[in-house]
This record gives structure tokens, C-alpha cells and sequence, in this order.
């Protein structure tokens, strides 16, 4: 083994902590006979366990050793796998050495370790080989990860060859992305950058599946938010969109559903809050150039009178030096049509203190200027609200009692929880569907 991976060439970053660089190690100090045999069981099994938290992490069964290595194909970032991911497979030189590297991962597929199991007396590679997996109902993993390594590992089961093996990896790059953007959806930032830790984005493993389906009623709203998206997705022109009004009415649910429903186009959707607007041009930065469209999602975004973090956002919106990537847009939701706290002294030029106080109005509302869509989301009147709570009481086989019931139970509710919202629906059917039996 230490011989195969010392082979490789486009792949040969492969970290120092890589369970791949250290089982060659192993292996060569085995065949070298140079080591003690409790320690050398010790080291392995070292190693095992690491790739038993992998496997965990990212709920992987059957053959872990396959699938860490189609792990290790689908995340490790190099030119190679970068320029694959935006363009059909390369020929020339490079694609020379890239089926070098396949033919060494395939032969790694199939790697005989029973002659290292018969001398040392253990037997965690035939076992790894044939993992039983314990599946949880309440899945740990991130299963975007996990679907996708294993369509890969069994794509590589198949092939014959380095050429086989070539083509399911570059069709894998082009179908699914390399790296974390490409096995995630969704990445918030790192608070601990750069001082604890050097990664900008940390992925969000634990999504929710909602869709737009479940959202009740807003079908105007909704269709405003997925024309904008389709369009951007699809490459052309699209606007920076602003989520605004009444509080509960579904406008953070709106936009995680876009995620869900255009992520298999190659949507991702980053996570920022405003103390962290000082880290936007970095995030660009990192996202630009990816063959991915990513949405810089900022949710319940407003701004009082003393808080000055929103002319970072409108210089990386407009105003800037730097263009804003074709492949970048802003969603923001808010409860402020016009995001920052507005005071009746800012509409007059009577001030004490400032000579000019309708600019700083100016200045505030240019913010709310810059999202060139704008959809507002109001509180359902009792019509509207009595239909959501039916439809997502369907949604609930426990729930039996008469309409006339549930309707009667739903509107007290409401008036003793900030009133009528498709969130104070959610929140009574869950209350009557946990004390249900």
C-alpha cells in the first residue's frame, strides 16, 4: 500500500492526519518487519477507529474501506478536481496523470489485507468490509454526504479500469461538486476564525425537508421568490431579495424550502448574521469562482439607530469597488420594510443636531433599495389562518376531533399567542397533537 499511494500524483495532498497516509505507513513498517507486534495492532486499530467516526459521521455501511475512499475522491480539493467540477473531463497531459492516480485508487479498492489479518491474529478489515451499519431512525448523518459517497463507491466497485474509473469520478464532480460546497447545502461561519480554526465555513449537517407545498397559502409570495430563483439558477439575471412583514407568516420557511428544492441544481445557501457582515468580502472571495450558486442568507435582519454594520452590506451589494459574482445573491427576511429604525426626526431638516436629517433617512432606505425584490408576508385574517391550521392538522393522523373543535381550540389559541400567524398554527397543532393519545 505504501508503494500504491507514494504513486500518486494529483492526489497526493492527502493531509497529515489522512487514515490513508498512516494505514501505508503501517503497512510498510508490516512488510518491512520492522515493528512490534502489539503495538503495530495497537496503531492499527488506532486507525479503525478513526474510520469507524467517519463512517459514522457521514452514515456510511457495507464497505467502509470503499467508501472512505470515495470519501477522500469527492472532498479532496486540488486544481485538478476544481477545473473538473465546471468543465467536461480534460484531455492532454493532466488527464495522464489523473488515470495514474485512478489506476492507484482502484487498486486500493481492491487491496488484499488478509495477509496482514492472518499474521497478526485480528480481523477489523474483513469486518469493515462487510459493515453492518446501525440506522437510527433519527438520522446523525449528514445523508446528502452519505448518498453520494456510496453512489460513487459502488460506481468504482464497477469499473474495470483506470478509464471506468475516470469517467464515474469526473461525472461525479460534475454532477455533485467536490469539497464541502459540494456535499453540503447549506454553511454558517466560523466564530472561531481564524484565530481556532482556519476554515471560514463550517457546513450545517441538520437540515430541515420543509418545502414550499407545506407553506399554506402566500401562493403569490412564493411564486415571486421561485421566479427570482429559477432564474438565477439557470444563469441569468436575477435580484438580491428582501422577506418582509409580519412575524410567523413563513418567510424564513419560504427561503429554506428554495434551498431544498434547488439544491440538486447546484443551489447552496450560506448562513450570516450581522456581526458578522465584516467577514462578506471574504466569503465572496471563497465562493466566487465555484461552480456553484450560493445565496448569503441573512434572516430576521434589521438595524437600530445605533448599529452601523449595514454599510458593509451595502457596499458588497452596490457600491463597491469589486463587482458582486454572478453566482452570489443576498436573501434577507426581516420584520422592517426598511430594515434600519426609522424616527419621525429623520423626515425633517429641523434638527438641532444634524443640519441635514431627511439624508439620514436617505441613507437608511437606500439599504431596503438595494434588494431589487421585495415581498411582503402579512398575518393571515381568519379565514386564511383557519385554513392553514386544517391543512397542517392533515399532516397529523392523532388529530381526530370535529372541525367545528379544532377551529374553536385554534382561535382561543391564538388569542393567548400573539395572534393569528401560520406559526401560531404550527405551534397549536403540536400542542394538541402532544397530548393527544
Amino acid at each position: 500500500m505504501h508503494r500504491l499511494v507514494s504513486g500518486l500524483i494529483i492526489y497526493r495532498d492527502l493531509g497529515k492526519d489522512s487514515i490513508l497516509l498512516s494505514l501505508s505507513d503501517i503497512c510498510k513498517r508490516f512488510f518491512d518487519e520492522v515493528y512490534v507486534k502489539e503495538q503495530i495492532i495497537s496503531d492499527i486499530y488506532e486507525e479503525i477507529h478513526k474510520l469507524l467516526d467517519v463512517s459514522t459521521r457521514y452514515g456510511f455501511d457495507k464497505n467502509l474501506w470503499h467508501n472512505y475512499l470515495s470519501y477522500l475522491l469527492l472532498t479532496l480539493e486540488n486544481p485538478f478536481t476544481l477545473v473538473s467540477e465546471k468543465h467536461k473531463p480534460l484531455s492532454g497531459s493532466v488527464s495522464g496523470f489523473a488515470k495514474n492516480d485512478f489506476d492507484i485508487f482502484l487498486k486500493l479498492f481492491n487491496y488484499d489485507f488478509s495477509v496482514i489479518e492472518d499474521k497478526l491474529g485480528i480481523n477489523c478489515f474483513s469486518v469493515i468490509s462487510d459493515y453492518k451499519a446501525i440506522m437510527k431512525s433519527e438520522q446523525i448523518y449528514n445523508k446528502n454526504v452519505s448518498d453520494n459517497v456510496k453512489a460513487l463507491s459502488i460506481a468504482i466497485e464497477n469499473a474495470k479500469n483506470a478509464d471506468e474509473v475516470y469517467e464515474v469520478v469526473t461525472y461525479a464532480y460534475q454532477e455533485t461538486g467536490i469539497g464541502d460546497f459540494g456535499l453540503n447545502k447549506a454553511f454558517r461561519l466560523n466564530d472561531n476564525y481564524p484565530e481556532n480554526n482556519p476554515n471560514l465555513l463550517i457546513p450545517i449537517t441538520s437540515l430541515s425537508s420543509v418545502t414550499l407545498d407545506d407553506l399554506i397559502g402566500y401562493d403569490i409570495q412564493k411564486k415571486k421568490l421561485i421566479e427570482n430563483t429559477e432564474s438565477f439558477v439557470m444563469g441569468r439575471e436575477a435580484n438580491n431579495c428582501l422577506l418582509y412583514g409580519d412575524a410567523g407568516t413563513g418567510k424564513s420557511t419560504s427561503i429554506k424550502a428554495i434551498l431544498n428544492m434547488y439544491y440538486p441544481k447546484g443551489l447552496r445557501m450560506i448562513e450570516v448574521y450581522k456581526h458578522q457582515f465584516k467577514h462578506l468580502n471574504a466569503i465572496i472571495s471563497l465562493i466566487k469562482n465555484r461552480n456553484y450558486k450560493f445565496i448569503i442568507f441573512m434572516d430576521d435582519l434589521s438595524f437600530e439607530e445605533f448599529e452601523t454594520e449595514y454599510k458593509y452590506l451595502k457596499a458588497v451589494i452596490e457600491g463597491g469597488l469589486e463587482t458582486k459574482p454572478q453566482n452570489v445573491l443576498i436573501y434577507a427576511t426581516s420584520n422592517r420594510r426598511h430594515l434600519i429604525k426609522e424616527m419621525w426626526s429623520d423626515r425633517s431638516d429641523m434638527s438641532d443636531d444634524e443640519l441635514h436629517r431627511s439624508d439620514t433617512m436617505q441613507e437608511k432606505i437606500s439599504l431596503a433599495a438595494r434588494f431589487g425584490v421585495t415581498i411582503g408576508y402579512y398575518k393571515p385574517n381568519q379565514k386564511e389562518y383557519y385554513e392553514i391550521v386544517k391543512g397542517i392538522a392533515k399532516n397529523y393522523d392523532n388529530i381526530n376531533c370535529s372541525e367545528e373543535e379544532l377551529l374553536s381550540e385554534a382561535h382561543k389559541w391564538e388569542l393567548n399567542h400573539g395572534g393569528m400567524s401560520g406559526r401560531a398554527a404550527q405551534q397549536f397543532i403540536s400542542h394538541i397533537s402532544g397530548i393527544k393519545k
